[in-house]
């Protein structure tokens, strides 16, 4: 298979020709954790993961490196406020994190470097910068990347510095598009870090969260590597200023393709806990819905588009899959006696079509639209007497290979405990609604309303509900 994806250092499609024949080496930007990943940044993760396996799928090894930052602005300010230290404070949500990728059936990465573990790594880089004369220690002894020492210093975003309000230095991990300026490389220690700090050869602190990466896909996948992705809010600042200290220190080229993955949105309007259309992975769980459900609906639209999502969303994810649990078993009860020729026509095109989808730059919805037809004309075979046992289990078998992209088909799982129906989870979130307007009149006649559906609905706090069956 011939691989295309959209490159954006170049903005256009590019043949994928890797470093090393036959290897692929994948960097991508995990979580911050400092809370619970939400599904934004699950769109993300779930569209590496579908990256990941389109690699697989054609025959390369991958090796992927998913970094935790488990040390910036963020994680300090959150252990502070909680009162618990730092390496204490990030593990619940480190392991809440590997849980939640275990729910969503993300292949798992071959490193997970913490960066917390790599400060040493760190350090030697931003030496390098220091005797190349590209880094300087300010006055405050931090230490700050220079960016006039980097004249391509905008190619990634596309940034026109021109035109750009430019500051003098920037201490922040994070930072508006209009601040281009020389960022932190290594901050010197102060109060608002309390005992978060490392010794270094310019005095006590902790490296800025941009070094991070550089450092740690350096040590696993080496100078220079083939893929690097995040979502496009990480293309400025992080990625530039990734590439700007990475091929500094190396004088080379240091990824050859990046691909970034557009906003989620919740029911067209940008997540936000004020607006009550923030969610966690969690969240959804506990309102009934399937990890399998969320994969569906985060896989189904391309990667560069922006994605609305929204519960009705996830109720139409149940039903398509509910319908293809029940094309397996139909498949699987077919006894009829013949040699399976009948589907080789169809196995041919549906497989041509998902595969040629996949190719393009992860053509998701092209992919899903090949198992569709898969599954129709399969049903019209059946409904026709014209299916037999072998052309079934063939049908299955394709299945189970676009499963090997999709990740969320259960082909061959037992039937899953009956699902919630959509109704049901309408009628709950009407009632969290009604509580929210105090409207407790409305918010019993919908809880009535959900027992005479055989369900009831326990409330926790912060609005969260879930829903179990009596």
């Amino acid at each position: 298979m011939e691989l295309k994806f959209y490159n954006t250092l170049t903005r256009t499609l590019e043949v994928f020709k890797p470093i090393k024949e036959g290897q692929a080496g994948l960097y991508t930007c995990g979580p911050t954790v400092y809370n619970y990943a939400h599904i934004g940044n699950f769109r993300a993760y779930v569209f590496e993961d579908l990256l990941h396996r389109v690699l697989e799928y054609a025959g390369y090894k991958v090796t992927q490196v998913m970094n935790l930052t488990d040390v910036d602005d963020k994680t300090i300010r959150n252990s502070r406020a909680a009162g618990i230290p730092l390496r204490e404070f990030t593990a619940k949500y480190k392991q809440a994190f590997f849980e939640d990728i275990k729910t969503l059936n993300i292949t798992p990465a071959a490193v997970y470097p913490a960066a917390t573990d790599h400060i040493n790594e760190m350090i030697a880089l931003i030496q390098v910068l220091m005797d190349k004369g590209i880094a300087y220690q300010s006055n405050d002894k931090s230490v700050y990347f220079s960016i006039a020492k980097f004249p391509s210093y905008g190619k990634l975003a596309h940034i026109d510095r021109e035109n750009q309000r430019a500051g003098v230095r920037i201490d922040a991990d994070e930072y508006a598009k209009d601040s281009v300026a020389d960022f932190a490389l290594w901050k010197a220690r102060d109060e608002a870090d309390g005992d978060v700090w490392w010794p270094s050869p310019w005095g006590e602190g902790r490296p800025g969260w941009h070094i991070e990466c550089s450092a740690m896909s350096m040590k696993y996948l080496g100078e220079a590597f083939d893929l690097h992705t995040g979502g496009v809010d990480n293309m400025f600042p992080h990625h530039e200023d990734e590439i700007a200290q990475s091929e500094s220190v190396t004088g080379k080229k240091w990824v050859n393709c990046w691909l970034h993955c557009e906003h989620l949105m919740v029911n067209n309007t940008k997540m936000s806990k004020s607006l009550g259309n923030f969610y966690t992975l969690r969240d959804l769980l506990e309102k009934g819905y399937t990890g399998r459900e969320v994969r569906w609906v985060l896989i189904g639209t391309h990667y560069r588009k922006k994605l609305n999502f929204s519960l009705g969303a996830l109720d139409q994810a149940r039903e398509t899959l509910g319908r293809f649990g029940a094309f397996f078993a139909r498949m699987k009860g077919i006894t009829q006696a013949g040699d399976g020729s009948e589907v080789k026509e169809l196995l041919d095109r549906t497989g041509e079509q998902f595969r040629a989808a996949i190719a393009d730059d992860l053509n998701s919805a092209g992919a899903a639209a090949a198992l569709f037809t898969l599954v129709r004309d399969g049903n019209r075979l059946a409904d026709e007497g014209a299916l037999s046992a072998a052309g079934a289990k063939a049908i299955l078998e394709q299945c189970r290979d676009f499963d090997r992209i999709f990740g969320c088909l259960a082909v061959d799982e037992a039937p899953a405990a009956e699902a919630i129906p959509a109704e049901v989870v309408a009628l709950a979130e009407e009632r969290a609604q009604a509580r929210k307007n105090r409207n407790w009149v409305e918010s019993d006649r919908l809880r009535d309303a959900i027992k005479a559906a055989g369900y009831a609905v326990e409330d926790a706090p912060g609005g969260v509900w879930k829903l179990k069956k009596l």
